[in-house]
Protein backbone atom coordinates (compact mmCIF):
# COMPACT_ATOMS: atom_id res chain seq x y z
CA UNK A 1 0.00 0.00 0.00
CA UNK A 2 1.57 3.48 -0.36
CA UNK A 3 0.55 7.21 0.48
CA UNK A 4 0.60 10.26 -1.48
CA UNK A 5 2.49 13.24 -0.69
CA UNK A 6 2.78 16.45 -1.64
CA UNK A 7 5.98 16.75 -4.30
CA UNK A 8 6.58 20.82 -2.84
CA UNK A 9 6.57 20.07 0.90
CA UNK A 10 6.31 16.46 1.15
CA UNK A 11 3.31 16.87 3.71
CA UNK A 12 0.70 13.75 3.56
CA UNK A 13 -2.26 14.25 1.00
CA UNK A 14 -4.12 10.54 1.47
CA UNK A 15 -4.98 7.69 3.92
CA UNK A 16 -3.15 3.96 2.48
CA UNK A 17 -4.77 3.13 -0.60
CA UNK A 18 -3.93 -0.30 -2.71
CA UNK A 19 -3.59 0.09 -6.32
CA UNK A 20 -6.39 -0.88 -8.67
CA UNK A 21 -7.16 -1.40 -12.32
CA UNK A 22 -8.06 1.74 -13.86
CA UNK A 23 -12.49 1.41 -14.38
CA UNK A 24 -13.57 1.46 -17.89
CA UNK A 25 -16.28 3.96 -17.03
CA UNK A 26 -13.44 6.49 -15.53
CA UNK A 27 -13.94 9.66 -17.81
CA UNK A 28 -17.77 9.00 -18.94
CA UNK A 29 -20.29 11.27 -19.17
CA UNK A 30 -23.82 9.99 -18.66
CA UNK A 31 -27.04 11.87 -19.83
CA UNK A 32 -27.51 15.11 -18.53
CA UNK A 33 -27.88 16.34 -14.91
CA UNK A 34 -27.37 12.83 -13.56
CA UNK A 35 -26.53 12.69 -10.05
CA UNK A 36 -23.64 9.79 -10.52
CA UNK A 37 -21.52 8.06 -7.21
CA UNK A 38 -18.13 8.03 -6.11
CA UNK A 39 -15.95 6.54 -8.66
CA UNK A 40 -12.87 4.44 -6.63
CA UNK A 41 -13.79 2.27 -3.73
CA UNK A 42 -12.60 3.56 -0.53
CA UNK A 43 -8.55 2.57 0.54
CA UNK A 44 -7.93 2.19 -3.31
CA UNK A 45 -6.45 4.13 -6.59
CA UNK A 46 -5.84 3.63 -9.72
CA UNK A 47 -3.42 5.05 -12.41
CA UNK A 48 -4.22 6.59 -16.18
CA UNK A 49 -1.61 5.88 -18.46
CA UNK A 50 -2.43 8.53 -20.97
CA UNK A 51 -2.44 11.90 -20.82
CA UNK A 52 -5.51 13.41 -19.25
CA UNK A 53 -7.39 17.18 -18.78
CA UNK A 54 -6.24 20.68 -19.68
CA UNK A 55 -4.23 21.72 -21.50
CA UNK A 56 -6.14 20.55 -24.56
CA UNK A 57 -5.59 20.63 -28.16
CA UNK A 58 -8.06 19.88 -31.38
CA UNK A 59 -7.42 17.61 -33.78
CA UNK A 60 -6.41 19.88 -36.18
CA UNK A 61 -3.89 21.01 -34.30
CA UNK A 62 -2.37 17.92 -34.26
CA UNK A 63 0.05 15.99 -36.73
CA UNK A 64 -1.27 12.52 -37.34
CA UNK A 65 1.99 11.25 -37.48
CA UNK A 66 2.32 12.25 -33.88
CA UNK A 67 -1.11 11.40 -32.99
CA UNK A 68 -0.40 7.56 -34.43
CA UNK A 69 3.02 7.50 -31.39
CA UNK A 70 0.65 8.28 -28.84
CA UNK A 71 -1.48 5.28 -29.65
CA UNK A 72 -4.46 7.66 -31.35
CA UNK A 73 -5.00 6.50 -35.33
CA UNK A 74 -8.33 8.52 -36.15
CA UNK A 75 -9.86 11.56 -35.93
CA UNK A 76 -10.61 12.86 -32.20
CA UNK A 77 -12.11 16.10 -31.01
CA UNK A 78 -9.07 16.82 -29.01
CA UNK A 79 -6.07 15.47 -27.46
CA UNK A 80 -4.89 16.31 -23.58
CA UNK A 81 -1.22 17.64 -23.29
CA UNK A 82 -1.43 17.12 -19.38
CA UNK A 83 1.06 15.16 -17.70
CA UNK A 84 0.43 11.19 -17.99
CA UNK A 85 -0.17 8.93 -15.32
CA UNK A 86 -2.73 11.02 -13.15
CA UNK A 87 -4.09 8.97 -9.88
CA UNK A 88 -7.21 8.67 -9.38
CA UNK A 89 -9.03 8.49 -5.14
CA UNK A 90 -11.99 8.43 -3.69
CA UNK A 91 -12.76 11.96 -2.21
CA UNK A 92 -13.11 10.49 1.33
CA UNK A 93 -9.21 9.15 1.37
CA UNK A 94 -8.18 12.88 0.51
CA UNK A 95 -5.90 14.57 3.75
CA UNK A 96 -4.57 17.88 3.99
CA UNK A 97 -6.16 19.90 1.00
CA UNK A 98 -8.09 22.66 0.37
CA UNK A 99 -10.08 23.62 -2.95
CA UNK A 100 -8.57 26.94 -4.61
CA UNK A 101 -12.15 29.51 -5.33
CA UNK A 102 -10.39 30.55 -8.88
CA UNK A 103 -10.19 26.86 -10.16
CA UNK A 104 -13.60 26.25 -9.44
CA UNK A 105 -14.63 25.35 -13.11
CA UNK A 106 -18.52 23.61 -13.54
CA UNK A 107 -20.36 24.58 -11.18
CA UNK A 108 -23.53 23.16 -13.14
CA UNK A 109 -24.07 21.13 -10.13
CA UNK A 110 -20.31 21.25 -8.89
CA UNK A 111 -16.74 20.85 -9.76
CA UNK A 112 -16.03 19.64 -13.07
CA UNK A 113 -11.97 20.15 -13.46
CA UNK A 114 -11.71 22.27 -16.38
CA UNK A 115 -9.51 25.26 -15.18
CA UNK A 116 -6.63 22.39 -14.27
CA UNK A 117 -6.00 21.56 -10.22
CA UNK A 118 -8.93 22.93 -8.11
CA UNK A 119 -7.27 21.71 -4.82
CA UNK A 120 -4.02 22.80 -3.04
CA UNK A 121 -1.70 21.63 -0.37
CA UNK A 122 -2.97 23.13 2.98
CA UNK A 123 0.78 23.39 3.97
CA UNK A 124 2.15 24.97 1.33
CA UNK A 125 -0.47 25.85 -1.29
CA UNK A 126 1.16 23.89 -4.04
CA UNK A 127 -1.78 22.71 -6.66
CA UNK A 128 -1.87 18.95 -6.30
CA UNK A 129 -5.64 17.76 -7.49
CA UNK A 130 -8.77 18.21 -9.37
CA UNK A 131 -11.90 17.45 -7.03
CA UNK A 132 -14.54 16.31 -10.02
CA UNK A 133 -18.16 16.52 -8.82
CA UNK A 134 -20.44 18.01 -11.00
CA UNK A 135 -23.66 16.10 -12.65
CA UNK A 136 -23.48 13.54 -15.14
CA UNK A 137 -19.60 12.73 -13.89
CA UNK A 138 -17.84 10.05 -11.58
CA UNK A 139 -17.22 11.86 -8.48
CA UNK A 140 -14.01 11.46 -7.93
CA UNK A 141 -10.28 13.20 -7.20
CA UNK A 142 -7.72 13.36 -9.68
CA UNK A 143 -3.90 13.65 -8.26
CA UNK A 144 -1.87 15.64 -10.59
CA UNK A 145 1.11 13.59 -11.62
CA UNK A 146 3.52 15.90 -11.38
CA UNK A 147 2.16 17.35 -8.14
CA UNK A 148 2.31 14.45 -5.99
CA UNK A 149 5.00 11.72 -4.85
CA UNK A 150 3.75 7.98 -3.99
CA UNK A 151 5.34 6.53 -0.85
CA UNK A 152 5.00 3.04 0.50
CA UNK A 153 3.60 2.21 3.97
CA UNK A 154 5.85 1.17 6.66
CA UNK A 155 2.64 -1.50 8.09
CA UNK A 156 3.65 -4.59 5.67
CA UNK A 157 0.41 -5.86 7.22
CA UNK A 158 -1.77 -3.20 5.49
CA UNK A 159 -0.77 -4.51 1.73
CA UNK A 160 -3.61 -5.70 -0.14
CA UNK A 161 -3.01 -9.02 -1.07
CA UNK A 162 -3.57 -10.08 -4.70
CA UNK A 163 -6.29 -12.38 -5.70
CA UNK A 164 -5.81 -15.43 -7.77
CA UNK A 165 -8.80 -15.67 -10.19
CA UNK A 166 -10.10 -18.82 -7.94
CA UNK A 167 -10.59 -15.97 -4.85
CA UNK A 168 -12.17 -13.21 -7.37
CA UNK A 169 -14.79 -15.98 -8.08
CA UNK A 170 -14.93 -17.41 -4.80
CA UNK A 171 -15.75 -13.82 -3.66
CA UNK A 172 -18.39 -13.29 -6.13
CA UNK A 173 -18.40 -9.26 -6.43
CA UNK A 174 -20.27 -8.82 -9.11
CA UNK A 175 -21.71 -5.84 -11.11
CA UNK A 176 -25.60 -5.98 -11.39
CA UNK A 177 -26.49 -5.11 -14.95
CA UNK A 178 -29.39 -2.93 -13.91
CA UNK A 179 -29.49 0.50 -11.17
CA UNK A 180 -31.53 3.01 -9.83
CA UNK A 181 -30.34 6.26 -11.89
CA UNK A 182 -31.16 9.96 -10.05
CA UNK A 183 -30.68 13.14 -11.22
CA UNK A 184 -29.91 16.46 -8.98
CA UNK A 185 -32.82 17.75 -6.53
CA UNK A 186 -34.95 20.10 -8.53
CA UNK A 187 -38.11 22.50 -7.60
CA UNK A 188 -40.12 18.79 -8.29
CA UNK A 189 -37.71 17.54 -6.34
CA UNK A 190 -35.19 14.22 -6.50
CA UNK A 191 -36.22 12.13 -9.83
CA UNK A 192 -35.13 8.39 -10.18
CA UNK A 193 -36.21 5.53 -12.02
CA UNK A 194 -33.87 2.06 -13.18
CA UNK A 195 -32.30 1.72 -15.92
CA UNK A 196 -28.97 0.17 -17.65
CA UNK A 197 -25.53 0.36 -15.26
CA UNK A 198 -23.70 2.79 -16.53
CA UNK A 199 -20.86 0.70 -15.59
CA UNK A 200 -22.09 -1.64 -18.14
CA UNK A 201 -22.89 0.85 -21.16
CA UNK A 202 -19.04 1.66 -21.01
CA UNK A 203 -17.98 -1.74 -20.42
CA UNK A 204 -20.06 -2.43 -23.60
CA UNK A 205 -18.69 0.24 -25.32
CA UNK A 206 -15.80 -0.54 -25.04
CA UNK A 207 -16.07 -4.38 -25.67
CA UNK A 208 -18.00 -3.66 -28.70
CA UNK A 209 -15.48 -1.53 -30.43
CA UNK A 210 -12.97 -4.91 -29.84
CA UNK A 211 -15.62 -6.99 -31.40
CA UNK A 212 -15.94 -4.66 -34.63
CA UNK A 213 -12.08 -4.92 -35.23
CA UNK A 214 -12.16 -8.79 -34.77
CA UNK A 215 -14.74 -9.52 -36.96
CA UNK A 216 -12.70 -8.11 -39.67
CA UNK A 217 -15.72 -7.39 -41.64
CA UNK A 218 -17.60 -10.31 -40.98
CA UNK A 219 -21.22 -10.76 -39.22
CA UNK A 220 -20.44 -11.58 -35.18
CA UNK A 221 -22.91 -13.77 -32.89
CA UNK A 222 -22.51 -14.08 -28.94
CA UNK A 223 -24.55 -16.73 -26.40
CA UNK A 224 -27.87 -15.97 -26.05
CA UNK A 225 -29.31 -14.61 -23.27
CA UNK A 226 -28.21 -11.59 -21.43
CA UNK A 227 -25.25 -10.93 -23.20
CA UNK A 228 -26.82 -11.23 -26.71
CA UNK A 229 -29.19 -8.42 -25.20
CA UNK A 230 -26.23 -5.96 -24.65
CA UNK A 231 -24.32 -6.82 -27.86
CA UNK A 232 -26.15 -8.48 -30.64
CA UNK A 233 -28.23 -5.30 -31.54
CA UNK A 234 -25.60 -3.32 -32.39
CA UNK A 235 -23.49 -6.31 -34.06
CA UNK A 236 -26.45 -7.03 -36.17
CA UNK A 237 -26.73 -3.46 -37.27
CA UNK A 238 -23.05 -2.56 -37.63
CA UNK A 239 -21.52 -5.38 -39.40
CA UNK A 240 -22.32 -6.36 -43.27
CA UNK A 241 -24.48 -9.65 -43.46
CA UNK A 242 -24.08 -12.63 -46.35
CA UNK A 243 -20.47 -13.62 -44.94
CA UNK A 244 -19.60 -16.72 -42.86
CA UNK A 245 -20.05 -15.76 -39.21
CA UNK A 246 -17.38 -15.48 -36.33
CA UNK A 247 -18.62 -16.49 -33.32
CA UNK A 248 -17.74 -14.68 -30.20
CA UNK A 249 -18.12 -16.93 -27.12
CA UNK A 250 -17.42 -16.45 -23.50
CA UNK A 251 -14.17 -17.87 -21.26
CA UNK A 252 -12.77 -17.55 -19.01
CA UNK A 253 -12.01 -18.86 -15.06
CA UNK A 254 -14.06 -21.76 -13.96
CA UNK A 255 -15.60 -22.30 -17.26
CA UNK A 256 -14.79 -25.10 -19.88
CA UNK A 257 -12.17 -24.80 -21.89
CA UNK A 258 -12.98 -22.87 -25.33
CA UNK A 259 -13.30 -24.93 -28.14
CA UNK A 260 -9.70 -24.68 -30.26
CA UNK A 261 -11.25 -23.32 -33.26
CA UNK A 262 -12.83 -20.29 -30.81
CA UNK A 263 -10.78 -17.05 -32.35
CA UNK A 264 -12.93 -14.57 -30.53
CA UNK A 265 -13.24 -14.81 -26.81
CA UNK A 266 -15.04 -12.40 -24.64
CA UNK A 267 -12.82 -12.75 -20.92
CA UNK A 268 -12.52 -10.69 -17.80
CA UNK A 269 -10.04 -8.11 -16.72
CA UNK A 270 -8.61 -8.36 -13.48
CA UNK A 271 -9.82 -6.51 -11.20
CA UNK A 272 -6.27 -5.32 -9.30
CA UNK A 273 -3.61 -5.25 -12.24
CA UNK A 274 -5.89 -4.98 -15.41
CA UNK A 275 -4.69 -8.24 -16.52
CA UNK A 276 -7.01 -9.98 -19.13
CA UNK A 277 -7.33 -13.61 -18.39
CA UNK A 278 -5.52 -16.06 -20.82
CA UNK A 279 -6.49 -19.51 -21.95
CA UNK A 280 -3.72 -22.13 -22.65
CA UNK A 281 -3.38 -24.30 -25.33
CA UNK A 282 -4.58 -23.11 -29.22
CA UNK A 283 -7.71 -21.21 -28.04
CA UNK A 284 -4.57 -18.68 -26.88
CA UNK A 285 -4.06 -17.27 -30.28
CA UNK A 286 -7.90 -15.64 -30.37
CA UNK A 287 -8.31 -12.58 -29.90
CA UNK A 288 -9.47 -11.18 -26.58
CA UNK A 289 -12.40 -8.54 -25.80
CA UNK A 290 -11.58 -7.73 -22.14
CA UNK A 291 -15.16 -7.42 -19.62
CA UNK A 292 -14.61 -5.59 -16.57
CA UNK A 293 -14.54 -9.05 -14.02
CA UNK A 294 -17.54 -7.85 -12.34
CA UNK A 295 -19.57 -7.56 -15.52
CA UNK A 296 -18.04 -10.74 -17.01
CA UNK A 297 -19.06 -12.64 -13.90
CA UNK A 298 -22.55 -11.36 -14.23
CA UNK A 299 -22.80 -12.90 -17.71
CA UNK A 300 -20.83 -15.80 -16.73
CA UNK A 301 -23.40 -16.96 -13.89
CA UNK A 302 -26.27 -14.95 -13.36
CA UNK A 303 -28.00 -15.26 -10.19
CA UNK A 304 -31.08 -17.11 -10.03
CA UNK A 305 -34.26 -15.36 -11.47
CA UNK A 306 -37.34 -15.41 -9.04
CA UNK A 307 -40.67 -14.32 -11.10
CA UNK A 308 -42.34 -15.43 -7.80
CA UNK A 309 -42.38 -14.72 -3.72
CA UNK A 310 -40.59 -18.42 -3.02
CA UNK A 311 -41.97 -20.54 0.02
CA UNK A 312 -40.35 -23.05 1.97
CA UNK A 313 -36.97 -23.15 2.31
CA UNK A 314 -34.64 -21.32 -0.04
CA UNK A 315 -32.24 -22.51 -2.70
CA UNK A 316 -28.68 -22.65 -2.08
CA UNK A 317 -27.22 -19.57 -2.60
CA UNK A 318 -29.99 -17.33 -2.33
CA UNK A 319 -30.59 -15.30 -0.24
CA UNK A 320 -34.00 -13.18 -0.42
CA UNK A 321 -37.23 -14.16 -1.91
CA UNK A 322 -38.48 -10.63 -2.74
CA UNK A 323 -38.97 -9.71 -6.05
CA UNK A 324 -35.65 -8.90 -8.68
CA UNK A 325 -34.65 -5.42 -9.77
CA UNK A 326 -37.23 -3.46 -12.34
CA UNK A 327 -35.94 -3.72 -15.81
CA UNK A 328 -35.57 -0.63 -18.14
CA UNK A 329 -37.70 0.51 -20.29
CA UNK A 330 -35.65 0.70 -23.39
CA UNK A 331 -33.31 -1.74 -25.15
CA UNK A 332 -29.68 -1.43 -24.20
CA UNK A 333 -27.50 1.22 -25.63
CA UNK A 334 -23.55 1.39 -25.23
CA UNK A 335 -21.44 3.86 -24.41
CA UNK A 336 -20.77 5.69 -27.32
CA UNK A 337 -17.58 7.74 -25.34
CA UNK A 338 -16.05 4.39 -24.16
CA UNK A 339 -17.06 3.14 -27.65
CA UNK A 340 -15.07 5.92 -29.72
CA UNK A 341 -12.18 6.03 -26.73
CA UNK A 342 -11.65 2.79 -27.63
CA UNK A 343 -12.24 2.44 -31.62
CA UNK A 344 -9.67 5.40 -32.19
CA UNK A 345 -7.01 3.22 -30.04
CA UNK A 346 -7.56 0.27 -32.06
CA UNK A 347 -4.90 -0.01 -35.49
CA UNK A 348 -7.85 -1.73 -36.97
CA UNK A 349 -9.50 1.93 -37.23
CA UNK A 350 -7.74 2.53 -40.35
CA UNK A 351 -9.58 -0.07 -42.31
CA UNK A 352 -11.74 1.83 -44.28
CA UNK A 353 -15.17 -0.37 -43.32
CA UNK A 354 -14.34 0.71 -39.76
CA UNK A 355 -13.36 4.29 -40.42
CA UNK A 356 -17.05 4.33 -41.95
CA UNK A 357 -19.13 3.18 -38.76
CA UNK A 358 -16.49 5.70 -36.65
CA UNK A 359 -17.58 8.38 -38.67
CA UNK A 360 -21.23 7.63 -38.56
CA UNK A 361 -21.40 7.29 -34.69
CA UNK A 362 -24.01 10.56 -34.52
CA UNK A 363 -26.31 8.66 -37.24
CA UNK A 364 -26.06 5.13 -34.69
CA UNK A 365 -26.70 7.35 -31.60
CA UNK A 366 -30.20 8.84 -33.01
CA UNK A 367 -30.74 5.23 -34.05
CA UNK A 368 -30.73 4.34 -30.49
CA UNK A 369 -27.79 1.94 -30.99
CA UNK A 370 -25.36 3.99 -28.45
Amino acid sequence: MFVFVCAGCGARLTTPLSQVALPAHAHQKYGNGIQLPVLMEPGTFAVDPEPWGPPWRTWEEIDPDEAAARGVYAPVYALSDGAPGAIVISPGDVRGTLLIPEKGGGYCCGLDGADGPNMACEACGLPVASRIDDCSLWQAVWLAPNAVRRRPVDDADADAALLSWAELLAEGKRTPPFEPIATWGSRLGSNRWWSWSPQWEAAVGRALAHLLAASEGRPVTVPDGLIAEVFQRALDALLPTGLPTRPAVLAGPGRPAPDADADILLVPAHPQTGEIWAPAGRAASAYPVPLPFGVWLELASPEPYLPVPASGGMPDGVLRDDPPAPRPRHLFRADPGAFQHTLVRLPAIRSSWLREILENLTQHMRARLF
